[in-house]
């Protein structure tokens, strides 16, 4: 598989070269996030690529939020970063099955998962981002929880955050404090 690096100034390396134009040919290609890499380094990587803000209709909207954000010290007390991951349900079995497949973008502190769907974006903007596992749910008489290595594509990175953040719709004067 081909594989580029996502910078944490935004930037997309492919073969040790930054890709200047053409970020589309990309999109199925393996993403690996540099060390430092950000939720700012993300909308960084969407002003320095400005065709890939075409891909959700609510970028220019977090963009707005992005740019009325605080240049530095955007992050959120005891939140050691945020992991972008897969799920894979099976729901149903047995009886009649379906199988659901997403995407989740969630916080972390220490080993626990955490929602942050309460918090604002400008909350969220230096805290470190990660790749996470693939989980497979299956539900039944008994829930069974397998989870294995897994890899993004850059449009599932892009719009696996992107769906995720689309829920980040809590006034900032309503954001839950711990």
């Amino acid at each position: 598989m081909n594989h580029i690096t996502l910078k944490s100034d935004g930037s997309v390396v492919h073969n040790e070269k930054t890709v200047e134009t053409d970020l589309l040919v990309f999109l199925t290609y393996q993403v690996a996030l540099e060390e430092g890499y950000a939720l700012r380094s993300y909308f960084q990587m969407l002003e320095q690529y400005p065709l890939l803000v075409k891909l959700n209709a609510f970028f220019p909207t977090f963009l707005e939020k992005y740019h009325e954000s605080p240049e530095r010290g955007c992050t959120y007390p005891g939140l050691d970063c945020l992991e972008l991951g897969k799920n894979i349900e099976m729901v149903g079995f047995p009886g009649k099955p379906r199988l659901e497949i997403y995407t989740t973008f969630m916080g972390i502190q220490g080993n626990e998962q955490t929602e942050i769907k309460s918090l604002q974006i400008e909350s969220l903007l230096d805290v470190p981002v990660r790749l996470g596992r693939l989980k497979h749910v299956v539900f039944g008489d008994k829930v069974n929880i397998f989870e294995f290595e897994t890899a993004f594509n850059l449009f599932e990175f892009i719009d696996g955050i992107a769906w995720a953040l689309s829920f980040h719709g809590t006034p900032k004067h309503c954001e839950l404090r711990r």
